[in-house]
């Protein structure tokens, strides 16, 4: 009788070993010069906000140029906090994203609406407050299922983008390979984040800004940011 090999055994015979590599997503990008950084850093996601009350918001013009002439494999998310439908088929008729996330209030059936305008695969955020269960956050995997990913930052007053982290523990190990780790990341602590949780991806954006400045990324911290994903992956 013939058993199956498992795929990892299968591959590891095939290849050998393999490193794993967490995937990044750099976002709250408004300066070309940023974007051009962080495709030189090797991110593999950069993140342009349509929410008009943030800081980090750029409008249609501006996405256009900054997702322009962008090289192969970079992909470009869309993040939009209530939107209407018109909004997003307003921005993705022009601007060349290839991601929409969602970081509302929006109900699975409305993520699933608005996505279908663009014709897009999404992203939900998952915004985790101190009063959370692991429970809870596979209850509401299980409602947005549809999702290509969640994307779980901390609950703070508005929409993200607050600097604060919350506790990562309460991240199911079944979620990890569909999660989007953010919320208060930056050089110093998201190694021991990626160790501890295993998620998919990460995603940064007040960690890598000049201090006190939304909205304005520092080189250094981007390229900091990045180096400790990479050395936490070798590790």
């Amino acid at each position: 009788m013939t058993h199956a090999v498992p795929v990892s055994q299968a591959i590891s015979q095939a290849i050998g070993p393999i490193s794993r590599r967490t995937r990044i997503k750099l976002c709250g990008l408004s300066r070309r010069a940023d974007v051009e950084l962080a495709v030189e850093l090797g991110a593999d996601a950069i993140g342009l906000v349509f929410y008009p009350p943030s800081p980090r918001s750029v409008g249609v013009a501006e996405a256009i140029d900054l997702a322009g002439g962008l090289p192969p494999f970079v992909s470009v998310v869309g993040l939009f906090v209530n939107p209407t439908a018109a909004w997003v088929g307003e921005v993705t008729s022009n601007v060349a994203l290839t991601m929409l996330q969602f970081h509302g209030d929006e109900t699975p059936a409305q993520c699933e609406q608005l996505a279908s305008v663009a014709g897009l695969p999404w992203l939900r955020a998952l915004r985790i407050g101190a009063d959370m269960r692991p429970a809870d956050l596979v209850e509401s995997a299980l409602n947005y299922s549809t999702a290509g990913g969640l994307l779980f930052d901390t609950l703070v007053e508005g929409y993200g983008g607050g600097g604060k982290i919350f506790d990562w523990s309460l991240i199911p190990a079944e979620l990890a390979r569909r999660a989007v780790l953010s919320g208060g990341l930056n050089a110093q602590n998201v190694g021991d984040a990626i160790r501890r949780v295993r998620p998919y991806a990460v995603d940064v954006s007040s960690g890598i800004e000049v201090a006190g400045a939304k909205g304005v990324k520092d080189p250094a911290r981007m390229a900091a940011f990045v180096r400790a994903v990479r050395e936490a992956d070798a590790g």
